[in-house]
C-alpha cells in the first residue's frame, strides 16, 4: 500500500521557520523524484520545490527560492522541505508528490496546513 504520510506543518508568525517531512511507503522512494506543491484558498495548486532521485539537484518556484530548500533522505524514504523567513503568503496547504516519469505515476500526501499569521 502506497503512503505519503506528512508532517510539520501548524501556525507560524511571519518570519518564523518551519520544517515539513513526508514519509514514503510502498514505492521505491529511490526511483521517484520528489516535489512540494502549495494550495491556498480561492488559487491554483503551484510547485513549489523539486529535487531529483538522488537528491543532487533541486528547483524552487521565484517566491520561496533563498527562503525554502528541499532535501530528502533515501535511506530513511522521507523528504524535507525546511520553510525559513516565511510569509503570510505562504500560507496554504503544502502536499508531497512523487513523480517517476518512465511509468507515469504520480503519487500524493494528505496535505498539511502551514499558517502564516502574527
Amino acid at each position: 500500500q502506497v503512503q505519503l504520510v506528512e508532517s510539520g506543518g501548524g501556525l507560524v508568525q511571519p518570519g518564523g521557520s518551519l520544517r515539513l517531512s513526508c514519509a514514503a511507503s510502498g514505492f521505491t522512494f529511490s526511483s521517484y523524484a520528489m516535489n512540494y506543491y502549495r494550495q491556498a484558498p480561492g488559487r491554483e495548486r503551484e510547485l513549489v520545490a523539486s529535487i531529483t532521485r538522488t537528491g543532487r539537484s533541486t528547483n524552487y518556484a521565484d517566491s520561496v527560492k533563498g527562503r525554502f530548500t528541499i532535501s530528502r533522505d533515501n535511506s530513511k524514504n522521507t523528504v524535507y522541505l525546511q520553510m525559513n523567513s516565511l510569509k503570510p503568503d505562504d500560507t496554504a496547504v503544502y502536499y508531497c508528490n512523487a513523480h517517476n516519469r518512465l511509468v507515469d505515476t504520480d503519487y500524493w500526501g494528505q496535505g498539511t496546513q502551514v499558517t502564516v499569521s502574527s
